[in-house]
């Protein structure tokens, strides 16, 4: 928090999207609140901020529901990176990215970084119940300092209908839709993850990894002397220009 305990306006929006159901809201409490939440659909929009640094980050957990849909168009406007969640055990949650979501983020910035994720890996992946211990967790032996060990599930694992192949494909599939070359975009295997909302897989890693990408596109805001969201103090005659956005 700043030191006059005043929250300041974000300097760079991270959207997530996907269909209902594919744990966008638990995972994101599980990065926030370091705890599993089993939660209600998302209404309409839900938003976060996280200090990353000196930055501010703002990031929208948007609903999956049919009749919020377009909702989301105006969620991703100006957003510098989106994250496209899916459930890794359901292939329909998994078309519906492409065919239903990714023309939302038709309003993103146009550097906007995307990010495919296969939510759920607990149902499928008995390795997901071993977690890294969280930031802030006291590591006081070697054998501390070894992964934890969560229960394994009771019932039996389920059939993963989605490999991080075909999310890989998707992401260059992504780059297309934007007209970006591949070649000039971060590498597929760095932006597609699994995790797991349950048991904190690779919640911290996805979270932390996407803070850093959208740290140059910050640092090109105050370059320029630009924001990435409208101050709502600021004069309502102040023009902005074409790259500008309000949320």
């Amino acid at each position: 928090m700043t030191e006059s305990g005043k929250m300041k306006k974000p300097d760079v929006k991270v959207v997530i999207l996907g269909d209902m159901n594919v744990g966008k809201t638990s995972l994101l409490h599980r990065y926030t609140e370091r705890k599993f939440k089993d939660t209600v659909s998302t209404v309409g929009g839900a938003f976060f901020l996280k200090q990353w640094g000196p930055y501010n980050i703002s990031i929208w957990d948007t609903a999956g529901r049919e009749q919020f849909h377009g909702l989301g168009s105006m969620y991703c406007r100006g957003a510098a990176a989106v994250i496209l969640i899916y459930d890794v055990t359901n292939w329909q949650s998994f078309v519906e990215l492409e065919n239903r979501f990714l023309s939302l983020t038709d309003t993103a910035n146009s550097d906007c970084i995307f990010i495919i994720v296969g939510n759920k890996a607990d149902l499928t992946d008995l390795h997901t119940y071993v977690t890294d211990p969280q930031p802030g967790q006291e590591v006081e032996s070697e054998a501390d300092a070894a992964p934890l060990s969560l229960p394994p599930p009771v019932s039996p694992l389920l059939h993963k209908q989605v490999n991080k192949e075909d999310a890989m494909a998707l992401y260059g599939r992504v780059l297309r839709y934007k007209g970006l070359e591949e070649k000039a975009c971060l590498p597929a295997e760095r932006m597609c993850f699994e995790t797991s909302a349950k048991t904190g897989y690779n919640v911290d890693v996805l979270f932390e990894t996407v803070f850093d990408m959208v740290l140059p596109s910050i640092l090109k805001k105050r370059n320029e002397g630009e924001s990435s969201t409208v101050d709502l103090e600021a004069p309502r005659t102040e023009k902005k220009n074409k790259t500008g956005c309000c949320n």
